[in-house]
């Protein structure tokens, strides 16, 4: 227990870990009594989303969720296992033990908070934007009357095509809808505002940019056993994105992987470091 002492130096982190000591079950407190005694946390994330996490060259997972996965491991004074993950499996992996901890580009879902524990704050947050031409597109409004091709299913296209007059052009998948751009079918492609980072980093679209501030959030939590949200576990996660937020980590790690940072983070920054400001200065 001595790794304990790696992360004490968190006020919010002690708190949790206090509170929950001294209220919890003992069948709450097994994962994290675990993870300390096997020295190994198996975190899951992405293995195709750069940058949040995809493989590099030489086939290890890096990015900004792998990152963060170490800070955890590095607070707990423990080896880390980054468990490769995808969008379909990744809560059942939670689920039969496979990982620890999910920080796999997961929104917060009413749904999903019935089967995962998800972890508050939420540590990332996506929204709804265009890739264009550039200076085809400057604000919302100018949207408007404009074809706009997008994924079929995505709850934003009926909002934006209903609130500009647009005309959304629905295609099954990412690739189909970027190649009707590229085709000239349409202005703009309307989507995930990580998506179209991760295409302008990776693709070729030379002469194209993400040109609108992101609306319609959706927030991603990192997610625990459901059974353990209220145990130690989960208090110590809800202790680390509280840190994440207020010692600026994740801005941090925008400027690192070259991901255009909302104005959220900026925000949740400051609000949270000054909580912690006040804290400390009651005690």
């Amino acid at each position: 227990m001595n790794s304990l002492v790696k992360f004490t130096s968190i006020a919010v982190v002690a708190s949790a870990l206090l509170a929950g000591a001294a209220g919890q079950a003992a069948a709450a407190n097994d994962r994290f009594k675990e993870v300390l005694e096997r020295g190994t946390l198996r975190v899951g994330v992405q293995g195709a989303y750069p940058p949040w996490s995809y493989r590099d060259r030489d086939g290890n997972l890096v990015g900004i969720e792998p990152d963060l996965a170490a800070d955890v491991a590095e607070r707990l004074g423990v080896e880390l296992e980054l468990v490769e993950i995808q969008s379909a499996n990744r809560m059942q992996f939670l689920q039969q033990g496979r990982i620890d901890l999910i920080i796999g580009a997961m929104s917060d879902l009413p749904e999903r908070r019935k089967v995962v524990g998800m972890v508050q704050p939420a540590y990332w947050v996506s929204g709804a934007n265009v890739m264009a031409k550039a200076g085809l597109i400057k604000e919302w409004d100018d949207l408007r009357g404009k074809p706009l091709c997008a994924k079929q299913g995505l709850f934003y296209n009926n909002v934006i095509a209903q609130a500009y007059d647009a005309k959304v052009i629905s295609f099954s998948g990412n690739t189909e809808t970027k190649q009707a751009l590229r085709s000239g079918k349409c202005a703009a492609w309307l989507s995930d505002d990580t998506a179209i980072q991760q295409s302008l980093k990776a693709e070729n679209w030379e002469g194209y940019e993400m040109p609108l501030e992101s609306r319609y959030h959706s927030y991603w939590a990192a997610g625990v056993p459901l059974e353990e949200r209220e145990g130690i576990w989960g208090k110590f996660m809800t202790g680390m994105t509280h840190d994440w937020h207020a010692s600026g980590k994740l801005i941090e790690l925008a400027e690192k992987w070259k991901v255009v940072a909302d104005p959220w983070f900026e925000a949740q920054h400051q609000r949270l470091s000054e909580a912690n400001g006040e804290e400390k200065d009651s005690q």
